[in-house]
């Protein structure tokens, strides 16, 4: 029915890297990442309901003697929206997020030794909750503000470091912590013929929170961008952008704190716009 429209970006894409005598240093490698990002709108009269689906999940081989095969993405991200049109182009909104990963991730220490695990699906995982006002000058733009947010952070696995490198309080002997807050959230999904690009930037604060004072943002930034030409064939750019102000982070000093989160997939292959 024409009240229903699809659009996104499915694929799988392949890099190789071979180097003899490379001067510079590095290693061979070969990577592989299946993705997928899927929109559904419907629109119809005054409502409007929306639904998200982002997942993405990469593994490496490396020619080196330890760790030869390595987690390169994994994400699982799912957002839905129900509006009602209360003027032109602004909505009476409920939102409702979800994010996590499908496998378990690992520092990897290259010597032998046993990689310690970092994190899991379910560890961390964020479950947003909220009401507020849509604005959609554009149908592939909007913007949408909630001053009655709510985000459930959850780590499931019993492992008191992990919990609280993600700001679970484990002196309270739960595997999960509540914020209520102040959330903002952007949205493009644009199509022009064979190019398709789609974004979005989520912002969020908790009121209460003794280890987050209100202001201080988590911030999580996902943009792609992808050609597709000769039908089957596809060229992509994919980045990721996260800060997280309870997520603590060891850098290669040894110093923990927050930091900025950043990665960039772009790649050849297999794909599919519509």
């Amino acid at each position: 029915p024409k009240d229903w429209k699809w659009s996104g970006m499915v694929g799988l894409n392949a890099n190789a890297t071979g180097m003899v005598n490379w001067a510079a240093g590095g290693k061979n490698n070969v990577t592989g990442t299946a993705y997928g990002k899927v929109r559904c709108l419907y629109e119809k009269n005054t409502l409007s309901w929306e639904t998200n689906l982002d997942v993405a999940y990469g593994l490496s081989y490396v020619d080196q003697k330890y760790d030869q095969l390595q987690k390169a993405s994994d994400h699982l991200k799912f957002n839905t929206k129900f509006g009602w049109a209360f003027a032109k182009q602004w909505y009476l909104t409920v939102n409702a997020g979800f994010q996590t990963q499908f496998d378990l991730g690992r520092d990897y220490l290259g010597t032998g030794a046993p990689n310690p695990v970092i994190s899991n699906i379910l560890a961390p995982s964020y479950t947003d909750i909220s009401v507020g006002i849509d604005w959609k000058p554009k149908q592939f733009l909007s913007f949408y503000l909630s001053p009655v947010a709510g985000r459930i952070t959850t780590c499931t696995v019993p492992d008191n470091v992990m919990r609280n490198s993600y700001g679970i309080d484990t002196l309270l002997g739960k595997p999960f912590k509540a914020d209520f807050g102040l959330t903002f959230k952007a949205q493009v999904n644009y199509t022009y013929k064979n190019l398709n690009v789609m974004s979005s930037l989520v912002l969020f604060t908790p009121y209460t929170s003794k280890a987050q004072p209100f202001g201080n943002f988590d911030v999580d930034w996902d943009f792609a961008i992808s050609y597709q030409f000769l039908k089957v064939l596809n060229v992509s750019l994919m980045t990721s952008l996260k800060y997280y102000d309870q997520v603590k982070i060891t850098d290669a000093k040894g110093n923990v704190g927050p930091r900025v989160q950043f990665k960039e997939v772009l790649g050849v292959g297999i794909g599919y716009s519509f």
